[in-house]
């Protein structure tokens, strides 16, 4: 067949497909909050009957009727015999065609599905139907102007004292913990329990619990500061106490703001005994020398420097793209965007190499910020999806496939166990997301103008002992040990 007939057959083919049902829906959309429309439908009877024809066609050309052959069985015996499954199948052709018209027809720009409950819908046997939900939409707002941004940008470079504070930090994850008689110097540890008051009346106790002397001990949802200094040549059965107030943005509410008293009681002091460095422990380690770990970890502080530097660059361009972004948004979508954002940081830090304390850490931090944070953290979503959306910034199976081979590599993982732990988790689509809005900031930052100033040479996370609990626990309770040795009482 020529080209001319390929065409003048396809060209047919088109003309004889049947045009898609166009339904007469009424619609109504009124603002209800910020960033919420609430939606009523109208479907006519006769686009109920339409769909009820398509339905009970359907039914006829494939249900088993004794006495009948298939595709011969009478409309009127179908309607009776399935009349709970045709209701069904015109309930879901009814919701379906009226919601692809409503998006075809309508600019909502929805963030999540529509709320309501489709099983407790019933279309009418006469008269028309009509539903009618909430649903979250963007914001609308004018892109910013993003061009030739001014921008400090900070800079180092990694030293060889860099590298061997680093290592070791490293060598320190294979060492272990021995009782120290004397008393407790910057960098060792103590074995103790804490119990929080409130009101002179006892909140909560956490038992054999191991901390750090670093200057913060910081929980999920609050901090002891000055935590070094406060602990600073204590020994065995020092006793100390600390005011805490807990995070205007903790889990339960009610405590938010609330001032507690921490009484320290320590049972032991601990000192870490690191392992021999040598032959074996590189060979335990997967590492042929001590040369090939250190250039391992100068890549990897080089990354970290790399992460810094982007992440201050972003501030700034994320500051001085949303200053106009005084929308609202609803605090349904920031509670169930919380989790989200958090996500995406830590998968980040995570990718440029950062410890596991140090993105505890950052954690910590973030769910004590979580509301604000959030919030903010939307906004700038929505800014560089606009700004990605306007400059055709897409991601691709290959951007996804490299950033899950950097992930597996700093990991010591195969790239297929990464994958399947993001899948199963349900973190790939905030890996695609954060991806894309990298881009956007990388799309700006092209055309910046940027003034080197020096970088700070040591992360804030550093001086933190972050804990896996929250102050706020439920007390009446007894839960087994976490991660970091302690339970509650």
């Amino acid at each position: 067949m020529t080209e001319a007939e390929t065409a003048v057959a396809e060209v047919q083919n088109e003309a004889t497909e049947p045009a898609q049902y166009r339904m007469s829906i009424q619609v109504d959309i009124q603002d209800v909050g910020p960033c919420k429309k609430h939606v009523r439908v109208k479907v006519p009877r006769a686009d109920i009957d339409h769909f009820s024809e398509e339905a009970v066609a359907e039914i006829v050309q494939t249900a088993a009727v004794p006495g009948f052959r298939a595709g011969r069985v009478p409309a009127a015996l179908a309607k009776r015999r399935f009349k709970d499954e045709i209701a069904d199948s015109v309930r879901q052709r009814v919701l379906m065609s009226s919601l692809e018209q409503l998006a075809d027809e309508n600019s909502l720009d929805p963030i999540n599905e529509p709320d309501f409950d489709v099983e407790s819908l019933r279309v009418p046997e006469e008269g028309d139907f009509e539903y009618e939900f909430d649903v979250e939409v963007r914001p609308e707002f004018e892109a910013p102007d993003y061009g030739g941004l001014k921008i400090q940008r900070p800079v180092r470079s990694v030293t060889d004292e860099d590298v061997d504070g680093y290592l070791k930090k490293y060598v320190g994850q294979y060492g272990n913990l021995i009782v120290h008689e004397g008393a407790a110097e910057p960098g060792d540890y103590i074995r103790a329990s804490i119990e929080f008051s409130r009101n002179g009346e006892s909140f909560r106790k956490i038992s054999e619990v191991d901390l750090q002397l670093k200057p913060t001990v910081r929980f999920r949802d609050a901090e002891i500061n000055g935590f070094a200094d406060l602990m600073a040549g204590c020994t065995s059965g020092t006793i100390k106490t600390v005011e805490i107030t807990i995070s205007n943005e903790a889990e339960q509410v009610e405590m938010r703001g609330e001032k507690l008293t921490a009484t320290i009681v320590v049972g032991q002091v601990l000192r870490m005994s690191l392992p021999e460095v040598n032959a074996a422990f590189f060979e335990r380690i997967g590492y042929g020398s001590e040369e090939e770990l250190r250039d391992e970890i100068r890549g990897m502080l080089q990354r970290q420097v790399t992460y810094d530097q982007r992440q201050a660059c972003r501030r700034q361009v994320l500051e001085k793209i949303t200053e106009s972004a005084t929308w609202e948004l609803p605090e349904s979508l920031v509670s169930k965007q919380t989790e989200n954002a958090m996500r995406r940081e830590i998968l980040e830090m995570q990718q440029a190499g950062f410890t596991t304390q140090q993105i505890l850490a950052r954690e910590n931090e973030l769910r004590q910020k979580s509301i604000s944070s959030t919030r903010q953290a939307l906004k700038e979503h929505f800014v560089l999806d606009r700004i990605a959306t306007k400059e055709q910034i897409e991601v691709t199976p290959i951007d996804i496939e490299s950033e899950i081979n950097m992930m597996a590599l700093q990991r010591g993982e195969s790239p297929r166990r990464v994958r399947a732990r993001l899948q199963k988790s349900g973190v790939i689509e905030n890996l695609e997301a954060q991806i894309r809005e990298r881009k956007a900031v990388d799309f700006i930052l092209r055309s910046a103008q940027f003034e080197d100033v020096p970088a700070a040479t040591t992360s804030p996370s550093d001086d933190v002992q972050a804990l896996t609990m929250s102050v706020c626990g439920i007390s009446s309770l007894v839960v087994e040990p976490d991660e970091d040795g302690a339970a509650d009482e």
